[in-house]
């Protein structure tokens, strides 16, 4: 029974971590599950949801790769999940709430990656940042429309994942930092292997900080996190490697990230924009739950809700002529 999940917690847990008793609850009352705790509801419940299930076919950097080892936004969440259960249980933090805000915090990206992202952004009179509409996913999209009725606590970690937001947990920040340790580093063998990248041009500074090969990278980050955060009221890195990071991310989006969105914005740019005025201007012919909203907000739900191939499957059944069409 959760009881002795709550004992656990009172014996081992450090003093700044969330308790799972401590939750401020959800947007919806219900009864509590005798056997789990909110947060392990909460991840059990994003786990089960349509809109992770569709992260298997979302691109995180390069679009339909040759090749079986390149990330999708699914292994990408799963990284960002081992390293913040990772930190988290090194910390003494609630593994149970950095795991669920870990395997939410992208359930809103679009097809195509950044460039979707960008696409929707520019589309929509309301914008578009992924965060937001992780969050909008998790409130009102998923199960048809009912939504997932996370506690606050979830809900804050997925807002506030990116290096911008504020989390008000530090399980909140270990999966802002887990996110960006996973990313940089994953993408960094993903553009190695598709020939965008030798390891000759990582930035010597960085290299030397964190080391060469991806598993020292990681393990040197999640290191220096710990030795910094241990027993305090924060989680962060020391100043040096914070710095690296911040290299290394900002090398990664002039030298990689950039190029190859050149590749595929073309196309993609074309198919979202094509497929966004067909639905603002036939809204009736949005799926549920996405007709609820009004169209602009309706079809920017369903567009990003799409997987990379769906939306161009999509886009070429409204607009390739078919065999034997007149």
């Amino acid at each position: 029974m959760k009881e002795k999940t709550y004992e656990k917690e009172r014996t081992f847990l450090s003093p700044y971590a969330k308790k799972s008793w401590e939750s401020a609850g959800r947007l919806k009352e219900e009864e509590s599950c005798p056997m789990r705790t909110d947060f392990q509801r909460d991840r059990d419940r994003i786990i089960y949801s349509k809109a992770f299930r569709r992260l298997k076919n979302k691109t995180q950097v390069f679009f339909a790769p040759d090749g079986d080892h390149y990330m999708s936004r699914l292994t990408h969440t799963l990284d960002v999940c081992q390293i913040a259960r990772s930190l988290a249980r090194c910390l003494s933090l609630n593994e149970d709430l950095a795991e669920a805000i870990a395997l939410g915090h992208d359930l809103g990206h679009t097809p195509f990656g950044h460039v979707g992202e960008r696409v929707l952004n520019d589309l929509s009179p309301y914008g578009f940042h992924h965060a937001e509409q992780s969050l909008r996913v998790v409130d009102f999209l998923e199960k048809d429309g009912q939504g997932l009725n996370l506690t606050l606590e979830v809900r804050d970690g997925i807002l506030n994942h990116t290096s911008k937001g504020t989390p008000s947990t530090l399980e909140g920040v270990v999966v802002s930092y887990a996110d960006r340790i996973a990313y940089i580093n994953h993408d960094i063998e993903d553009a190695i292997r598709a020939g965008f990248l030798s390891e000759e041009e990582l930035p010597k500074e960085a290299v030397r900080v964190f080391g060469r090969d991806t598993s020292k990278r990681i393990n040197t980050a999640v290191s220096d996190i710990v030795s910094v955060s241990e027993g305090q009221p924060f989680v962060k890195m020391s100043a040096e490697r914070e710095e690296a990071l911040k290299e290394l991310r900002t090398f990664m989006f002039e030298s990689v990230y950039e190029r190859a969105n050149k590749l595929i914005q073309g196309n993609a740019k074309r198919m979202l924009e094509t497929l966004y005025a067909y639905f603002t201007a036939h809204a009736g012919e949005l799926p549920p739950p996405y007709e609820k909203a009004d169209a602009p907000r309706a079809t920017s739900d369903y567009l990003s809700s799409m997987t990379d191939h769906y939306a161009i499957s999509l886009f070429r059944s409204l607009y390739e002529p078919r065999e034997g069409a007149v």
